[in-house]
C-alpha cells in the first residue's frame, strides 16, 4: 500500500509541476499583452468569414504563423516577418494551423489584396496555379445565366468562366474574402526582449 501512495504522490507532484510550467506561467506572461497599434479587431463581416474559414477546414492545410529566420525560410517564401504573440490578441480561437499543405496565410491580405483574385481562386484554384491541390468551393457561388441587380459577379481568368453563364458570389464567400483580406500583419512590431 505504501508503494501505491508514493506512486500516486509522485504522479500528482509531476502533474502539478507540468501544469504550472505549461499552463499557469505562460498565462501570466501573455495575460496583459497589448495589441500592436496597427492591429484592429475584426469587423462583423470578417468574423462571419472567419467562421466560414473554420467550417470549411481551411486551417487544416494553411497555417497562420510564419516562423523566425532561424527556424525556417518563411521570409524568403514571401510570407512576411515572423509572427509574435501580440498578433493574435483578437483571435479566439487561434487559427495557427498544424500543417502547411498550402501556403501560410498570415499576410495573405497584403500579398493578394484583390477581392476579385480571392473570389476566383476560391471558385477554381487551378485558374491561378495549374498544379494546385486546393479544393474548389463552388457551393459558395451561384452560376447563373445572367447577373441580377446587386449580384457580385466574379471575374474569372480567360478559359475558366462557365460558358454562357456568370459566377455570382454568395454572402458567405464575400465574408470569407473580407476575413482573408484582413490578414495583413505587415505593421512593425517591437522585438521581444529576452528574459
Amino acid at each position: 500500500m505504501e508503494d501505491e501512495l508514493k506512486l500516486l504522490g509522485g504522479a500528482m507532484v509531476t502533474l502539478a509541476l507540468a501544469t504550472a510550467a505549461f499552463i499557469v506561467l505562460p498565462f501570466f506572461q501573455v495575460k496583459n499583452l497589448a495589441a500592436p497599434a496597427a492591429l484592429h479587431p475584426y469587423t462583423t463581416a470578417q468574423l462571419r468569414g472567419r467562421a466560414v474559414y473554420i467550417q470549411n477546414g481551411c486551417v487544416y492545410c494553411h497555417s497562420q504563423q510564419p516562423r523566425d529566420k532561424a527556424q525556417a525560410p518563411d521570409d524568403k517564401r514571401g510570407w512576411g516577418r515572423a509572427s509574435v504573440a501580440a498578433d493574435y490578441v483578437f483571435d479566439k480561437p487561434h487559427l495557427l494551423g498544424t500543417m502547411r499543405t498550402g501556403p501560410d496565410l498570415f499576410n495573405i491580405g497584403a500579398r493578394q489584396p484583390s477581392a476579385d483574385w480571392h473570389l476566383a481562386h476560391l471558385f477554381q484554384p487551378r485558374a491561378y496555379t495549374a498544379a494546385s491541390i486546393m479544393p474548389a468551393y463552388p457551393f459558395l457561388f451561384d452560376v447563373k445565366g445572367a447577373a441580377e441587380p446587386g449580384d457580385r459577379v466574379v471575374q474569372m481568368p480567360a478559359g475558366f468562366n462557365p460558358i454562357g453563364n456568370v459566377v455570382v458570389a454568395k454572402a458567405e464567400v464575400l465574408d470569407l474574402v473580407a476575413y482573408l483580406q484582413a490578414l495583413d500583419h505587415t505593421y512593425p512590431v517591437r522585438a521581444a526582449t529576452q528574459p
